[in-house]
């Protein structure tokens, strides 16, 4: 608590609590005061009791915290978790690559319809240079990496699994459920480009409502909304 004593009129501070902070690290995060990517300085403090601006007493220590360097506010070390647009919008892009991949390795690549479909779904996520080949060479070298030969009866495989929930769970809590449904939705789609789904394209996109922590109902919902015409 701070005291203070008017002087001629100003106000002097006789005693209260004073903190110094010293930079420990540095780095880019998003400032939810600013609303956008910003410089930080990750800091810590000692606090001291003072009279007349003289430190006296150790009174603990403060933070860690997390304090923009460019409107100075100073948030607790868990704003870290928020990923950088630059970051959020690589993530988006990594998880609908993804699963397009997951949903043409489940479906098999023989139809040209879904290998389009899959193509312009990754480049709408911001991937222009995809192509065709660079897809199923991709399916490819999985195939060959986990000695499996991916066929329309096959299983997509427990290695597509874990990709999908690595590119995916992560990025989940920074989304809005309208943006969860979408990316499953994307896979949908694809899947449905050469006509109903195959049991092991459901399966696939049974895996990603999961992973996007859709509930068993709304994936079973969105997969059966899918297959109307938009």
């Amino acid at each position: 608590m701070l005291q203070a004593r008017r002087v001629f009129g100003r106000k002097l501070r006789v005693c209260g609590i004073h903190t110094s902070w010293s930079t420990i690290g540095d780095g880019e995060f998003f400032c939810p005061g600013c609303g956008g990517d910003r410089n930080y300085r990750r800091r810590t403090g000692r606090r001291r009791f003072t009279v007349v601006g003289v430190p006296l007493l150790p009174r603990g220590l403060a933070g860690p915290v997390v304090e923009c360097a460019a409107c100075h506010t100073r948030f607790g070390t868990d704003v870290l978790d928020h990923p950088t647009t630059g970051r959020f919008s690589a993530m988006l892009r990594d998880a609908v690559h993804t699963v397009a991949l997951a949903v043409l390795a489940s479906g098999g690549t023989s139809s040209r319809t879904v290998r389009e479909t899959a193509v312009a779904t990754v480049r709408a996520a911001g991937l222009d240079d995809c192509t065709e080949d660079q897809l199923t060479s991709l399916i490819e070298a999985l195939a060959a990496d986990t000695g499996r030969f991916i066929t329309d009866a096959a299983p997509y495989g427990a290695a597509l699994a874990i990709e999908l929930h690595e590119a995916l769970e992560p990025l989940a809590p920074h989304l809005a459920p309208a943006g969860r449904e979408s990316i499953l939705l994307q896979g949908a789609r694809i899947a449905l480009a050469d006509g109903p789904y195959s049991p092991a394209e459901r399966e696939v996109l049974t895996t990603v409502g999961a992973a996007l922590q859709l509930c068993e109902d709304d994936t079973a919902r969105l997969l059966a909304t899918a297959r109307t015409p938009f």
